[in-house]
């Protein structure tokens, strides 16, 4: 393994400091094998480096740049997830810096061993915190990836798609919690209203917004009754305890002529009346 010398200014204040550190000329194009052999040399060299020091941060530069392809390797398995590599490489990029800030030589575990964690955690915060459509508990999330594996598992075993009993059974958990996942993984992504369905040779087709919904004769309804309502208050008392009974309580004409004491015939004509009072009104404001 070669290191070529990029800046003799760096070299001697380093060997001013008593520090024997190897200067690498691009640190980002060492091959991963030399990366893990030189990465031992500049752990060993920063313990003894004191931090927020010129020397301190060459070193710890170097680590970041060196390993940043662990970092690549790892993004890739993400690159079919729709969003930007270069989005995903800078928050893998974040869990190496930690991974080179906690990591300790006298551990005898190999770096890589200890950064991948650390870099896929920081991977998977990012697309737990961004990529859902709508945001679901962490709870949910996290059953959203074990139910997918789970499917895949028992598919490759029962040459079919699983049950939710099936799922529930293998995933030691109750039918109602697996349901309760599979309605949540909906919410991990959304589809415009305005996207084509079954297009046509063209790309063309009828959007969801075309075929979705209907008309609500309600709220022609709500329209009416806030227009009838100054009209019921300009009534006299009779004739509003007479709306009330025949359409708030829905009484028969029979039932309203005996609680106020008159023929079925002269209620008749009273509502004929009133009715016919406030349906000139709603026309006359129209």
């Amino acid at each position: 393994m070669t290191t070529t010398v990029k800046d003799t200014t760096t070299v001697q204040q380093t060997a001013q400091a008593g520090v024997d550190l190897p200067e690498v000329e691009c640190p980002s194009a060492v091959a991963p094998k030399d990366a893990r052999e030189l990465s031992k040399q500049f752990f060993d060299r920063l313990r003894d480096l004191e931090e927020g020091t010129h020397e301190y941060q060459y070193a710890r530069n170097t680590l970041i740049e060196m390993n940043m392809s662990m970092v690549r390797y790892v993004a890739r398995r993400y690159r079919n997830c729709g969003d930007d590599m270069e989005d995903i490489v800078q928050v893998g990029t974040i869990g190496l810096i930690k991974a080179i800030d906690r990591f300790d030589l006298s551990r005898e575990v190999e770096f890589s061993t200890f950064a991948v964690p650390y870099i896929l955690g920081e991977m998977k915060r990012f697309f737990r915190d961004t990529g859902w459509a709508v945001h679901v508990p962490r709870r949910l999330q996290e059953l959203r990836s074990d139910l997918a594996k789970a499917k895949e598992e028992l598919h490759l075993k029962l040459d079919r798609d699983p049950t939710v009993r099936e799922l529930a059974a293998h995933l030691d958990l109750s039918e109602e919690e697996v349901i309760e996942g599979v309605v949540a993984a909906n919410g991990f992504s959304a589809g415009s209203l305005d996207t084509p369905i079954d297009p046509d040779s063209t790309g063309r087709g009828r959007a969801l917004t075309e075929v979705l919904g209907e008309d609500d004769h309600a709220i022609d309804l709500v329209e009416d009754l806030h227009a009838l309502a100054p009209l019921v208050h300009q009534l006299d008392d009779r004739e509003r305890l007479l709306i009330e009974l025949r359409f708030g309580q829905e009484m028969t004409q029979a039932q309203i002529g005996a609680e106020l004491g008159v023929s079925q015939m002269h209620v008749s004509r009273l509502l004929t009346r009133t009715l016919s009072k406030l349906r000139k009104g709603l026309l006359t404001d129209r």
